[in-house]
């Protein structure tokens, strides 16, 4: 069994109602719960949640709320993982969590998440026998060249060893994308930390990986995802 995880909390304080509020037409969530759908490869959709009207528009665009979050793991200290083995531990009876193959959380405010890179992600964390395999993108500019400034508004480098190399010459490096991570019952029950060793990843282009934390990141990527075409052929409800 295959199991979605999609964790929405109602508290979000810098853009209020964030997991609902429309996104080019439609609450932000509708997005991770149709690419979810479109993957084809759950048994369960279920978005785990402590707010009443967030649990409502879920179920709208074909979600399961079987359980509402408890208070103690919807604050903003609350860690992803210990939100999905609670969700984990409320979805399933104990003769499915036996049969349980992999669980993928999805954010709910990640409306660039696409079908064919869950799937792409689920192939990887099956063939690679990896403990987690997680969306990721690489900077656009090498963090070897990073620059700080210092209390007396002066510049330094992170890495002044590396002033006079050439990019090209310096290794690449990536970055968690936020938008969904694949991983085994035993990694996501036994809090086994994601980007570690045991974990592989699946890289986006970086057009389809925007973050959305201030009312600024929210009209940018309104007009990119515009922009690629994204609200034209996005999922239609079922």
């Amino acid at each position: 069994m295959r199991l979605c995880i999609i964790p929405a909390r109602g508290g979000s304080k810098r853009i209020p109602r964030k997991n609902i509020k429309e996104f080019c037409g439609k609450p932000m969530i509708a997005y991770s719960i149709e690419a979810a759908k479109a993957s084809g490869l759950f048994d369960k959709i279920v978005v785990s949640t402590d707010d009443k009207e967030i649990a409502e528009i879920a179920k709208h665009y074909g979600a399961e709320v079987p359980f509402m979050r408890p208070k103690e793991l919807s604050d903003d200290h609350t860690a992803t993982i210990p939100v999905i083995a609670h969700a984990i531990r409320e979805t399933c009876y104990k003769e499915e969590l036996s049969q349980l193959e992999a669980i993928c959380c999805i954010y709910a405010t990640a409306p660039f998440v696409q079908a064919m890179y869950i799937k792409e992600a689920y192939e990887k964390l099956r063939l690679t026998k990896a403990s987690y395999a997680f969306s990721a993108t690489s900077f656009p500019f090498p963090i070897q060249r990073a620059i700080r400034l210092t209390k007396e508004d002066r510049v330094e480098m992170f890495s002044p060893e590396n002033f006079a190399v050439r990019s090209q010459d310096l290794e690449e490096a990536y970055h968690d994308a936020g938008q969904f991570y694949w991983g085994t019952p035993e990694a996501w029950l036994e809090s086994q930390v994601i980007f570690a060793p045991h974990s592989t990843a699946i890289l986006l282009p970086r057009h389809l990986v925007q973050d959305i934390d201030t009312p600024e990141d929210w009209t940018r990527a309104e007009f990119m995802f515009k922009a690629l075409g994204l609200h034209e052929n996005a999922y239609t409800l079922r």
